[in-house]
Formats: structure tokens, sequence, C-alpha cells
């Protein structure tokens, strides 16, 4: 049985989600599905024009792991520019870590993903630093985790 792929760390989703060449027939066009996680590799290194250790950092995700999410991209979009095929964003294993999370007992504060949420609530996470499984989202006042601002994406959009 396999491991189940870990979530990557993205802090862009683009607005527009559908390219089509322009001189073709919307309706029996092939289409190849770039996944957010890809976008997001593809801003990192070639828009923002960072290091390659530096984009791995930032998706959480280990330097190789991130260089097949970024060829697979360039892959994808190169087929699309050379043989005319449209290009559709979504799905992926993706996060985004957007709720700060204080521990109680040591005051430690960082940013936690959505995926850990459960577990928090449910007493099975601990604290980094001192182990502590008194852990509240900042978002509410310490009184529960917040749903409207914390959020995760899986398969679609």
């Amino acid at each position: 049985m396999s491991r189940p792929p870990k979530w990557r760390k993205v802090e862009f989703i683009p607005n527009i989600q559908y390219f089509v060449p322009l001189d073709s027939q919307t309706a029996n066009i092939e289409e190849n599905i770039l996944r957010i996680e890809e976008v997001e590799a593809i801003r990192l290194k070639d828009v923002e024009k960072l290091e390659q250790e530096e984009c791995a950092e930032r998706m959480e995700v280990s330097r190789q792991t991130f260089q097949r999410i970024l060829n697979t991209g360039r892959e994808k979009i190169a087929d699309s520019i050379i043989n005319g095929k449209a290009i559709r964003i979504e799905g992926g294993n993706f996060t985004r870590n957007i709720c700060p999370v204080k521990c109680l007992d040591c005051n430690k504060e960082w940013k936690e993903s959505y995926e850990n949420f459960e577990k928090i609530i449910k007493g099975d996470y601990s604290c980094p630093d001192c182990q502590s499984k008194k852990i509240v989202c900042q978002n509410t006042n310490g009184q529960k985790f917040c749903k409207r601002n914390c959020w995760r994406r899986g398969k679609t959009i």
C-alpha cells in the first residue's frame, strides 16, 4: 500500500482557471489539467525567480518533489502550446496555511494547516515546542477553530 500524498502549501490560487487557444473550437478541444501545486511551483520559480531550495521550503516539500511538480507543470504547458490544447487549472493535493494558532501553555504561535485541525480538536496533536495539547485558533479568541478562514481544497475546485 502506497503512502498518501503530502499536502503542498500554496500561497496563490489563480482567478482564471481555463485557457484555450484563440483559433480553436472549444467543444472538441483536448485539454491538459494543471494542478494548483503545479501552478504554484511555476509561479515561485519562473515568476518570482526564487531558487529551487527556497521554492521547496515555501511549498513545504523536498527539493526533489518540487522539481517533479515543476517539470510536470512545464510539460503540460509546453504540450498545450505546441499541440494547441486548452489548459484547465484545478485540483491537486494542496493547502493554504492561513489560521494562526497558539499553545496556551508555552504561548508559542504559528500558522497551522486545516488538515491538522481535526487532530487538534480531538486532542491528538501537540505543540511542537512543549508537547501540550492546549492549542487554540487565534482568529476566534480561543473559543474554537474558525471555519470561515481555515479551509483546504482537495480534488476539485
